[in-house]
């Protein structure tokens, strides 16, 4: 038995029947086909499956699509504007914050939702809101370098 849920992912709406205890993360990937949201650890340990819901960073896959049931959803696919990648997207490029890429949707839609709270972090502070985003193949240098740069272009003073 379904239980109907709307929601707004990357600024449309959405109105499905879901089965009560599937996970958001799944929702996004197989109901709506938004792959960028990758499935890591499915424990919240690894921050592989970050979104914004509301603007908030949240790990999908602990979160029931329930449970996002009228909410403001935000995945990698949506957070560039009008063609153009979104300032943190530009500085995981020029600062080579990613090499598989397998946890860098995850590493910057965390990083959207602390730049939203933070907007003029210092390096230890980056760190600190990363901590739970595990990167298995790079040194966090880059991906900090990264965040620094898009706060600067976003108007923080870093």
């Amino acid at each position: 038995m379904g239980q109907k849920i709307r929601v707004e992912v990357n600024g449309t709406s959405h109105d499905h029947e879901v089965e009560p205890r599937q996970l958001l993360v799944h929702y996004l990937r197989e109901t709506l086909g938004l792959t960028g949201t990758n499935i890591g650890c499915e424990t919240s340990l690894c921050g592989a499956c970050t979104v914004l819901v509301d603007g908030r960073a949240v790990r999908s896959c602990t979160q029931l699509a329930v449970q996002a049931d009228g909410s403001s959803i935000t995945t990698i696919e949506g957070l560039g504007q009008n063609g153009r990648l979104h300032p943190l997207q530009e500085a995981f490029h020029e600062e080579h914050g990613l090499q598989c890429g397998f946890c860098t949707p995850g590493m910057i839609m965390a990083s959207a939702g602390f730049l939203d709270d933070q907007p003029n972090p210092t390096e230890p502070e980056i760190r600190e809101a990363l901590k739970g985003n595990i990167c298995r193949c790079t040194g966090y240098h880059n991906i900090v370098k990264a965040v620094r740069r898009a706060a600067e272009q976003m108007g923080g003073e870093s």
